[in-house]
């Protein structure tokens, strides 16, 4: 049985989706998972009610803020996060950037990891942005597990082999291309990786 930490950001509630989903394809594979959202950077105080980001705040607040140590426990991580004009959301980069002390420890060495994305449009930045997560997952030591192109669902999201990469479609949590069994093969690859 492997542990699986799940860090996510999610501002429309779509990323929230996919971590969730990941999460209960690996606990229904019997891994022990810890699903952790990322800390808002954001003033939320003027957030219009029934917005996407108020119904993401609201589904949200029961998950636990993710910890440098909530990766030191994990054997596997994923990261899953929205493109910011092709790069990494700040909310995800701060986060990440807190992690040099565990990095200066070693403790990230070895761990198996792998990232999903979403944007608004098909060529939005996904790929750099699941890139720059590897880039950072290089300096940490540790091994990167992309989809490549090893499922017929890879190509049902899009042809991205570096991970799945939704499209939001509307002002809501719904995904345009259809990315949940990419979602799910995605996680069980890291899982059968991780567990070799």
């Amino acid at each position: 049985m492997s542990k699986l930490t799940i860090v996510y950001y999610s501002q429309t509630g779509v990323n929230l989706k996919m971590a969730k989903l990941a999460a209960k394809t690996a606990e229904e594979y019997g891994a022990e998972v810890r699903l952790r959202r990322v800390a808002e950077l954001r003033d939320t105080s003027g957030v219009r009610e029934g917005s996407p980001w108020a119904k993401t705040i609201e589904a949200e607040k029961e998950i636990e803020v993710a910890t440098p140590d909530d990766l030191v426990w994990a054997d596997a991580i994923i990261i899953s996060a929205p493109t910011r004009f092709g790069n990494i959301a700040s909310q995800m980069k701060d986060f990440i950037d807190s992690l040099g002390g565990v990095w200066a420890k070693g403790q990230l060495v070895n761990k198996y990891v792998t990232a999903f994305t979403s944007a608004q449009n098909a060529n939005g930045g996904q790929e750099s942005t699941i890139k720059t997560v590897y880039t950072s997952a290089m300096h940490w030591g540790s091994i990167i597990v992309p989809t490549g192109y090893t499922d017929d669902s890879i190509y049902a999201q899009g042809g991205n082999p570096y991970g799945v990469s939704a499209i939001q479609a509307g002002n809501d949590d719904t995904i345009k291309n259809d990315v949940e069994n990419a979602i799910i093969h995605q996680t069980k690859r890291l899982l059968d990786v991780a567990s070799k």
